[in-house]
């Protein structure tokens, strides 16, 4: 038996796991493009549950910055950025529900250079912004385009990364919030996590009929913390599977592999993001073993990992998780 068909989307989905229909949204399909998550626009398609769907996405700037001799600052239109393919409404879904993401595949698409990074003024880690004021000048814009493929992210003559896709933005609607695609939170966003790549699944709760499913913003490669505050940025082809879980309440995303089950909290400051993640992972931990939840903490005290999303959004997003191995019943 395969790790997939133990996990939880293919044991409580109402698919159990299972492939359904297929559908494709394209560029043209979308047509307008959403800078906010929220239950206000109409869905760009509807699916059933067990329903594999191929969504193009634009890159975080909606390809708008096409030469290393752009200025950012002249092209891009602050907040309209980080633009999200759907919402896509999965039939059934309702407030309490949990939507289940198994991500397929991430490929690049569009004319190469393909990849796009660079620096923004007042936005990152390591320089002041808006929310971390300070007297220094900005850095100086620049911008890097970088050619990749399946095979790798081509830096230079002498480094070549390895091409680690992921989605980097990806939720479901607020109940009543319209929430900028910046930011991340208890419904997923902007969390720019590794982790959300090819092989996972995430777990999301639905907090609006038809749960509302908006992506985007997909990434090359990213370290943790996306330090400058633009990873690896590209236009791409994403294929998921939808699943739905009946009555499955959960307060913030999961994330499961064939390995590891994670929670991910989105938070100022940084220490919250992980308080928030660890007590949803105690949370998990218990319901999945029975352990109780004070055995739960212990044990991640021992066993527990952390990894970085992103340090640089509105609210900045930490993963936890722990191995499989430590969880038989």
């Amino acid at each position: 038996m395969s790790w997939f068909e133990e996990s939880v989307m293919a044991r409580k989905g109402v698919a159990k796991g299972k492939a359904g229909k297929s559908h494709n949204v394209s560029i043209e399909d979308q047509g307008k493009f959403h800078y906010v998550y929220g239950p206000y626009v109409s869905p760009v398609i509807r699916v059933e549950p067990g329903a594999v769907v191929t969504v193009e996405t634009h890159d975080a700037f909606e390809g708008k910055i096409q030469q290393e001799t752009d200025r950012p600052s002249e092209i891009l239109n602050f907040p309209y950025l980080n633009p999200q393919t759907g919402p896509i409404h999965i039939e059934g879904a309702e407030k309490g529900d949990c939507l289940a993401v198994r991500i397929l595949s991430i490929k690049p698409r569009g004319p190469q250079p393909v990849g796009t990074t660079c620096l923004l003024p007042e936005f990152g880690g390591l320089v002041g912004t808006g929310q971390t004021a300070v007297l220094n000048s900005p850095l100086p814009e620049k911008v890097k385009k970088v050619r990749l493929d399946e095979q790798g992210v081509y830096w230079s003559d002498k480094i070549t990364l390895p091409y680690e896709p992921f989605i980097g933005t990806i939720g479901t609607s607020p109940e009543i919030e319209a929430i900028s695609s910046l930011q991340p939170d208890y419904y997923g966003g902007n969390m720019d996590l590794p982790d959300v790549g090819p092989g996972a699944i995430i777990y999301l709760p639905v907090n609006a009929p038809g749960a509302l499913l908006y992506l985007g913003d997909c990434h090359a490669i990213q370290g943790d913390g996306e330090l400058c505050g633009v990873a690896m940025e590209m236009p791409a082809t994403v294929e998921i599977q939808v699943d739905l879980i009946k009555g499955h309440t959960i307060g913030w995303p999961r994330l499961e592999t064939e390995t590891h089950i994670m929670t991910i909290g989105s938070a100022r400051p940084l220490e919250d993001a992980a308080r928030i993640a660890y007590r949803e992972l105690v949370r998990w931990v218990d319901a999945e073993t029975g352990m109780g939840e004070d055995e739960a903490y212990m044990l991640l005290t021992m066993a527990g990992k952390a990894r970085l999303g992103n340090m640089v959004d509105p609210k900045y997003t930490i993963g936890t998780g722990i191995a499989k191995a430590y969880l038989q019943k």
